[in-house]
């Protein structure tokens, strides 16, 4: 038999510290009462297992004495020497303790923000966001290997955490919920570290910087395949374990956001040659035809005079807007006034002017933004002749149309 004490041992240990003031013969058989339900825990836990997973379970030596007392019809710790010990190593370290708690909460929650950011837009420069949950993350871990994982396990929340979870235990639903979820655990730390191999080949795929990403990626799979078995022994690597998981479920959202746009986006696809507009990664209205973009449109008449003041449509009435740009009288450059569906657009020429208020698109001093409202260029429109009526029995020569040279 090893000499090294169990965990019950220890945890029956500071129960007894705790029940102190209570006669010696009242203190055995309270001990005597619990201790097969602590082995039978510690045998549910596993070999190994240490003091913080019966806290986690049960809460601290002092509280589950206290619940023993109330119990039994004991009256409470008085203020002597039990009381001393009960309370003073809890009230000064419940900061230090609660900052390792929340620290790893909030990291958890921003790293699953940002790998849901980086995985609907496929795009590894999200992943850069790390750098702003790392301090809050280290200074957890930092308080957590100082302190230990016991004070933590020890906080009013998580006490109020592992009465939700027990309350749930003892509900048949509940119970075989969380059953289910506990038999899934070797797989889910498998499966975070193909999710996350995954993740970095994608991004790799997509952006070729991307493998630099791959060698953390892996340590972080390897790393949850190691810690997350572990966890019922050892309470501390859920620092480890937690902002694995959260990465890999933002990952996994977001790579399912990005499929449903994906499928959406093929779904109301628009053929090349549509005259409806879009716009640019800048917001712009944009009007394609034949897969490029169209700036301006330009209407003529039969005669082969240009048309103004043409206001588009579709066939459902509906306006066909493009972005109108004009000069900045100011500064001299040009700026997007507005969208409607008046066309032609004024060209908006850009150059400077010289001292005497002179435009040239090259050469001078002041930078000067001219708007052109002229024609580009001409059109020949072919002339368009009536069909014969009834044929002749001398059928009468007809004209060729002469298409009219540009000018």
């Amino acid at each position: 038999m090893s000499d090294k004490p169990t965990a019950v041992r220890v945890y029956l240990a500071r129960v007894r510290t705790a029940l102190a003031d209570l006669p010696a013969s009242e203190i055995e058989e309270i001990l005597e009462d619990v201790r097969p339900h602590l082995a039978e825990l510690e045998g549910e836990l596993g070999e190994g297992a240490r003091v913080e997973a019966l806290i986690e379970r049960l809460g601290t030596p002092e509280s589950y004495a206290a619940e023993l007392r109330a119990s039994g019809g004991y009256p409470p710790a008085g203020e002597g020497t039990t009381a001393v010990l009960t309370a003073a190593p809890s009230s000064p370290s419940l900061l230090k303790p609660r900052i390792a708690l929340w620290g790893l909460v909030i990291s958890a929650l921003a790293l699953t923000l940002i790998a849901f950011t980086a995985a609907i837009n496929v795009e590894p420069d999200a992943l850069i966001g790390i750098v702003l949950p790392a301090p809050v993350f280290l200074i957890s871990l930092v308080l957590l290997l100082r302190g230990g994982v016991e004070p933590v396990l020890a906080l009013p929340e998580m006490a109020r955490l592992r009465g939700s979870l027990n309350r749930l235990r003892e509900q048949e639903d509940g119970g075989k919920f969380l059953g289910y979820l506990g038999s899934l655990k070797p797989a889910w730390w498998v499966l975070c570290a193909l999710a996350l191999l995954t993740f970095g080949v994608l991004l790799m795929l997509r952006h070729r910087q991307a493998v630099l990403l791959l060698p953390f990626l892996l340590v972080a799979g390897v790393a949850a395949v190691w810690a997350g078995p572990r966890l019922r022994a050892d309470r501390r690597l859920l620092w480890v374990a937690v902002p694995v998981s959260a990465f890999v479920v933002g990952g996994a959202l977001g790579g399912f956001g990005a499929a449903v746009d994906l499928i959406s986006n093929r779904s109301s696809y628009q053929s090349a040659s549509s005259y409806y507009p879009s716009s640019d990664q800048y917001g712009t209205d944009q009007l394609t035809y034949g897969g490029q973009s169209i700036g301006n449109v330009y209407a003529f008449d039969a005669e082969g005079k240009p048309l103004t003041e043409v206001y588009l449509y579709d066939e459902d009435g509906r306006p066909i807007t493009l972005t109108r740009y004009g000069c900045e009288r100011s500064s001299g450059t040009k700026e997007k006034i507005g969208s409607d569906n008046r066309f032609p657009r004024p060209r908006i020429q850009q150059g400077v002017t010289d001292d005497q208020g002179n435009f040239d698109g090259y050469n001078g001093y002041r930078s000067a933004c001219r708007e052109d409202p002229n024609v580009p260029f001409s059109a020949a429109i072919p002339k368009v002749t009536a069909p014969p009526s009834t044929p002749s029995s001398t059928p009468a020569p007809t004209g060729t149309p002469t298409p009219t040279p540009t000018k």
